[in-house]
């Protein structure tokens, strides 16, 4: 059989050969001078992907071992339960949703029992959830702070609590993900009821900050949703630099305080985790509205200004 050419292939046309289908060398070579065989050449090798490998029954003692050794490394480092195996394992961070939200970067580790974001040094697990608790997980592009998008998944749970991951190669971890929790592709229109509902209010407002140096007012747009959720975030911020849940919210008191606003008062939001200042000219209002916690909640305390 003779060698044929194509002078349409590619260098990536090899790749896929090599990696997909595999090369199998037989070779038998003699070089000879002046008709005087000197050296003797028998070559037998296959050359291909490792999955193609393991798929045909080649270097799996390989392959056993070297998941073993993995396996080894990271329980020394990430508590893992008996029979636990890691799935995938990449570069990932994980958005805490405080009053101050902010990006913790660890690593994602997909095993066959849990999602968990860890961090290395020092030994943390960040966030982590077992699959069973997962009821969906769905991904949406955002900017950046250098303003590239991003695509970002939000993991839902059955408790109605949510999670923001971002992942070096989010769709690969989204796929997996639904692979291992056999969960099915997210709706186009799964948010569509929520959102045509609307805010409850929504308006300017100025948030007293704690910084270092001291407390300063800073200008911005606050939100209530029909949750009773309260977040607030100034034009120069990515995403809500305040956010507090119904349940974090304890009480709501008017009192006399500068502001940049025309009025003298402010109101203090009473929380589980500290008392909030934050002004607007419709203060009146946002009393109102904030003193009602959502249907079938109870009302939140709402004092007066002489308290």
């Amino acid at each position: 059989m003779q060698p044929t050419r194509d002078p349409g292939a590619t260098l990536p046309d090899l790749l896929e050969v090599l990696l997909n289908k595999g090369v199998h060398l037989n070779l038998d070579l003699i070089i000879s001078v002046a008709d005087v065989p000197l050296i003797g050449i028998n070559l037998r090798a296959t050359i291909a992907g490792i999955e193609t490998m393991i798929e045909y029954g080649m270097m799996r003692q390989w392959d056993e071992q070297t998941r073993a050794w993995v396996q080894r490394s990271l329980t020394r480092h990430l508590p893992m339960a008996e029979g636990e195996e890691v799935v995938a394992a990449m570069a990932a961070s994980h958005y805490q949703d405080d009053f101050y939200g902010t990006w913790r970067p660890g690593r994602a580790y997909l095993t066959n029992k849990r999602l968990i974001i860890h961090r290395r040094d020092p030994a943390e697990t960040l966030w982590q959830a077992d699959l069973d608790a997962i009821t969906s997980v769905e991904s949406f592009t955002e900017s950046s702070i250098g303003g590239e998008e991003r695509l970002r998944l939000k993991v839902v749970l059955r408790d109605g609590s949510d999670t923001t991951i971002s992942a070096l190669d989010a769709k690969h971890l989204l796929s997996l993900i639904r692979k291992q929790r056999q969960l099915p592709e997210a709706s186009a229109t799964g948010t569509a009821a929520t959102e045509d509902e609307g805010p409850t209010m929504n308006g300017t407002m100025w948030y007293l900050e704690s910084f270092a140096q001291g407390a300063m007012w800073r200008g911005g747009r606050a939100t209530l949703t029909p949750e009773g959720l309260l977040t607030w975030k100034s034009p120069m911020d990515n995403r809500p630099s305040l956010r507090i849940e119904p349940s974090q919210l304890k009480a709501v008191h008017p009192e006399k305080h500068t502001n940049p606003t025309d009025y003298a008062q402010v109101l203090r939001l009473e929380t589980d985790r500290g008392d909030i200042r934050v002004a607007s000219p419709d203060l009146d209002r946002w009393q109102q509205a904030l003193g009602k916690q959502p249907e079938k909640s109870q009302e939140v305390t709402s004092g007066t200004a002489g308290e």
